[in-house]
Parts: structure tokens; sequence; C-alpha cells
């Protein structure tokens, strides 16, 4: 029994790891989305963000059976992910060949307006709720049987590990959220890397769909096998640290050698 315990209780301090690094994905790409907002109008989308990320993510631990086997709702969170990073990182490789352009998508982002902002905040939440539930069930489901009973779908102390996960992962966006605004203002390549990160969720919530019983192009083990994990976080590390580490005053270095 004790072992049991000590088996949930390790699962339960990989899984706010997990979060961690899911919620501070999501509190950089609403930093991110809420840029081009005037200061005031910027925090109350943010406040809206984390509001709706609370929802989301509560809401989904209470949907949890449904999420994990509709692959419907997977794809359509996979297709919305990937089309939000390419088009971002598209846009950002092509669409900046001089400072008129860059100016021009400056302005068409302030035209969105406040509400539109709110809105693609609200899907980005929705995206980032499964792909962190699922996360969060793969991990538990691993674990064995608790004298807990059953709840919500699934074993009771599996429930548990995954509502404390969920807790914690909301915490971290709370907190992560305003650190990320300030961040971004420092290291503007930031913004690319979010973008990247998002695209490679939406890979990770597509290999989940392609291996969901009802399509099996993927085996039903392989998003959960320990390669295929290795892989993605080995590759989310990578795309973070050469965000972190990328020249943010790339620009500024080209003009000042030209002068």
């Amino acid at each position: 029994m004790e072992s049991m315990w000590l088996e949930y209780a390790w699962a339960l301090l990989i899984l706010i790891g997990l979060e961690g690094l899911l919620s501070a994905d999501n509190a950089l790409v609403l930093a991110v989305i809420a840029k081009h907002l005037p200061d005031d109008q910027k925090k109350r989308a943010i406040n809206y963000g984390i509001l709706m990320a609370f929802i989301f993510r509560f809401a989904a631990l209470f949907a949890i059976s449904f999420i994990a086997n509709v692959w419907q709702v997977q794809a359509i969170g996979a297709a919305y992910l990937l089309y939000l990073g390419i088009k971002h990182i598209i846009q950002a490789r092509f669409g900046k060949k001089n400072e008129n352009i860059h100016k021009d998508d400056k302005e068409k982002a302030a035209g969105k307006g406040f509400w539109p902002t709110v809105g693609q905040i609200a899907l980005a939440d929705l995206a980032f709720a499964i792909d962190s539930i699922l996360a969060a069930v793969a991990l538990a489901l691993g674990l064995p049987d608790s004298p807990l009973g059953e709840f919500g779908g699934m074993d009771g102390g599996q429930f548990i590990v995954v509502v404390l996960g969920g807790i914690a992962g909301l915490v971290l966006i709370k907190y992560a959220a305003t650190w990320f605004v300030k961040l971004l203002g420092q290291r503007p390549a930031l913004e690319t890397t979010a973008y990247a990160i998002v695209a490679w969720v939406g890979v990770k919530l597509a290999v989940i769909t392609l291996a969901h019983e009802d399509i099996g192009v993927l085996d039903p083990h392989f998003p959960h096998s320990t390669g295929w994990t290795i892989v993605f976080y080995g590759v989310l590390v990578a795309i973070a640290l050469i965000g972190w580490f990328a020249p943010s005053n790339k620009h500024a270095n080209a003009k000042s050698g030209h002068s």
C-alpha cells in the first residue's frame, strides 16, 4: 500500500512539472495574442484569458471521458493550434522585409479590437485545456487502482491526481501570464518561439487523434510511448532554448552596423 501511494506522489510531481510546461506555453501565447492592444485593454484581455483558462480546464476535468474519446474534438484543437503557429512563423519569416510592412501588420493587428482578441484567446485556451487534460489522463491511467472507488469515469485516486495537477497548472498560469507580458518586451524573439511551441503542441494533439481507435493511422499506444514522449519534450525544450538565446536586438544591431 505504501509503495502505491509513493507511486501516486511521484506521478503527481511529474504531472505538476508537465502542467507547468503547458501552463507556461498557454500564458506566453495569451500574452502574445493580446500584445497589440493598448495597455489598459491588454491587462483586461489577459485577465479574461486567465479566467477562461480556469473555466475551460475545470470543465475539461468533468468531461475527461468525452475529451479522451471523441477524436473530432482533438482534431479541431490540433488543426487550430497548427494554423495559429504556422501562420505566425510564416509571417515572421517572410513578412518583415521592411519596416513599412511591419507597421502595416501592427496596424492590422490593432484593428482586430478587444473582443475579437478575447475570442482568439478563448480558442487558444480551449485547445491548451484539451491538451493539458489529455496529458494528465495519459499519465494517471498508468497508475495502479486505488481503494477510493470510481469517480468521473476513472479510478478515484487517478482522478484526484489529475485534479491536483490541473489546479497546479491554473495557479502557474495566473502568475506566468503577467511575467511573460514583461518578458516579451525584453525578448521579442520569444513571440515566434511561443507560436513554434503552439504548432508543436498541435502536432502532439494530431498524433493523439491519429492514434484514436476510430482512426487507427498510428498505433494506439504510440502517443504514450517512452520514445515519442522523449522526442516531444526534447523538441519542446529545444524550441524554448533557441527562442531564449536568440538575439533579441538583431534588427537594432544590423542598423547600427550600417550607420
